[in-house]
């Protein structure tokens, strides 16, 4: 039996890949598209569930594209919701916000990286 790591958050990790099993998809799990990516641990729940903000870097191209126009759709609709003069007061930072992309992952499927 392997030692596995108690992890805590701050550390980068990587999801490792491995076969979906008929459990992982009752329980909403892991599926094929979450193997390889990396981030950050953003919360740990339990002994068990941990919360990764995934790099964009590490997400295939379509996974990112379709990241970005969630993200400016997102945006879009915020601002549409913002009378004018809110929308004047608004920081550079606030116009330009990046949405964190998170995933739900055991700890078992994770490692360094």
């Amino acid at each position: 039996m392997s030692f596995m790591p108690k992890w805590k958050e701050g550390d980068r990790v990587r999801v490792i890949s491995r076969d979906v099993t008929e459990e992982d998809r009752k329980k909403n799990r892991y599926f094929e598209h979450m193997a390889g990516l990396t981030g950050v641990i953003q919360n740990v729940y339990g002994d068990s569930e941990i919360a990764v903000r995934v790099e964009p870097e590490s997400m295939s191209k379509i996974t990112r594209e379709v990241h970005i126009k969630a993200t400016e759709r997102m945006k879009d609709k915020f601002l549409d919701g913002l009378p004018q003069e809110q929308r004047r007061n608004l920081t550079e930072e606030e116009l330009n916000f990046k949405a964190q992309y998170v995933l739900l992952v055991q700890e078992s499927d994770l490692e360094a990286a």
